[in-house]
């Protein structure tokens, strides 16, 4: 058994009786993994207590470094939470040469309360107003990532890695090459079986736009937190497997300034209570009135979201055209030049691809803020824009926020996002990021040298 419930955790023991050790993970603002490695004597203390950790975990920067203002530093005392492990997620970790395992976590207040600054208890209680009603979201997520030398080329930038068949380095784009896979096919086997072993339902596998660019989707789950979860763990896995084979893996949203950046994709339907699709309206192709109302919403909330979105300097790289990223609120019917496009396939299948979002983002985050989106456009029933046909990129002027400042600025005046994230989140969210910026800022680049030093 890859998953163990909570209270069969000796069973997992029994089976593993050569582990030399236990991750406890909990991601982060960032969607960064930080926690503790524990002996497996000490796992049945943390199934039944939990483990403390300060509530500063969620109040750090790309860094690790405790942004003060967020309130939730040395001003409380870094004081402790309970974090308790989360069903389903305590698995071998498949890529060590020795024995290891890992568990996620989730924060709660010490009377039991979810954590107002997990991201995963932020998503959880967004799935409720939708369980409140009836409904039922299924997620699927895409990830795209970059295989990379674990050494730089010259000029210190990131470069390809070696092909293990051809001994070459990739420099050319190959979309959707089957020769890309089987350079790979090692790499992308090891993943396929961790992630089988760890109950990751990962799908297809697809070579993108870049050399040693790649995409692993994950299979349509009627939780939207085990999708996140699996999401979390599957990035995970991709790293891990990539340095034990002398690799580096990232989901940096533009590792390299001419080559495609790597986005995450979210595939979202919605069932009622008689697992209908809502948004499937057999006599009309473009889908239901629910289906364009959820458009609505999302196009409505796009601009305030894009902090969520794209939570990096180095986010904004991706928007770039001719490259498929979406600058505007658009949407249309299997059209990938759009923010929101409606893919072709069945009725039963009918569902929104919400393609905005970086791969440097926080799933759970991603995730809480296009079912916000939704949420609000059908109980307020709001339009949709124009469907968009053809190139949106080229009949669309940018009007989301492309730049790290101006989306902090959008995000901190949000109305409907504070409404459901809640405003301490969002307080937490804005101050930690915002600081951020400002240390990114602060620093002189080696291309400033070059053009200014000697020159003014």
């Amino acid at each position: 058994m890859a998953h163990i419930k909570p209270d069969n955790y000796n069973r997992f023991l029994k089976k593993y009786s050569d582990l030399k050790g236990i991750d406890l993970l909990i991601a982060d603002l960032n969607g960064v993994l930080r926690g503790k490695r524990i002996q497996t004597s000490a796992l049945e203390k943390v199934f039944q207590e939990g483990l403390l950790l300060p509530a500063s975990v969620f109040a750090g920067d790309i860094t690790g470094a405790t942004v003060e203002e967020t309130g939730l530093g040395i001003t409380q005392g870094d004081s402790d939470r309970v974090c308790r492990p989360i069903p389903g997620t305590l698995s071998k970790s498949p890529w060590y040469q020795k024995s290891m395992a890992q568990v996620l976590m989730t924060m709660h207040e010490v009377d039991g309360n979810p954590f107002f600054a997990d991201p995963r208890q932020v998503l959880k209680r967004i799935i409720g107003q939708f369980q409140e009603s009836g409904f039922t979201a299924v997620v699927a997520v895409e990830l795209e990532f970059y295989l990379l030398d674990i050494r730089r080329d010259r000029q210190k930038y990131p470069q390809p890695p070696i092909s293990p068949v051809t001994g070459k380095r990739d420099k050319n784009t190959q979309v959707y090459s089957v020769d890309d896979l089987d350079d790979y096919g090692e790499f992308l086997d090891q993943v396929a079986k961790g992630a089988e072993s760890q109950g990751i339902p990962a799908d297809t596998a697809l070579a993108e736009y870049a050399p040693g660019q790649f995409e692993i989707n994950l299979k349509h789950e009627p939780d939207p937190l085990s999708a996140c979860d699996n999401a979390i763990l599957l990035k995970r896995l991709v790293k891990g497997v990539a340095r034990e084979m002398g690799m580096i893996a990232t989901f940096m949203a533009k590792p390299y300034a001419q080559q495609a950046g790597s986005g995450t994709h979210i595939h979202i339907s919605i069932l009622n209570k008689n697992q209908k699709n809502i948004f499937s309206d057999p006599l009309n192709e473009i889908g239901s009135n629910i289906l364009h109302h959820a458009i609505g919403g999302l196009s409505k909330t796009m601009k305030e979201s894009m902090a969520i979105y794209c939570p990096n300097a180095n986010s904004y790289r991706r928007f770039q055209p001719d490259l498929y990223v979406p600058m505007a609120p658009t949407w249309g019917i299997d059209n990938r030049t759009v923010a929101i496009r409606i893919p072709a396939g069945t009725e039963k299948a009918k569902r929104i691809e919400h393609r905005v979002s970086g791969a440097d983002a926080n799933p759970y985050l991603v995730v809480a803020s296009i079912l916000a989106g939704i949420h609000y456009g059908i109980t307020h029933k709001i339009a949709p824009p124009k469907i968009s046909t053809g190139d949106a990129i080229l009949k669309h002027k940018p009007s989301l926020p492309m730049t790290w400042v101006e989306s902090l600025d959008a995000f901190s005046k949000s109305k409907i996002l504070k409404k459901y994230f809640g405003k301490e989140f969002c307080h937490v969210y804005y101050e930690t990021k915002y600081k951020e910026m400002k240390k990114f800022d602060s620093h002189i680049t080696p291309l400033e040298l070059d053009w200014y030093l000697r020159t003014v």
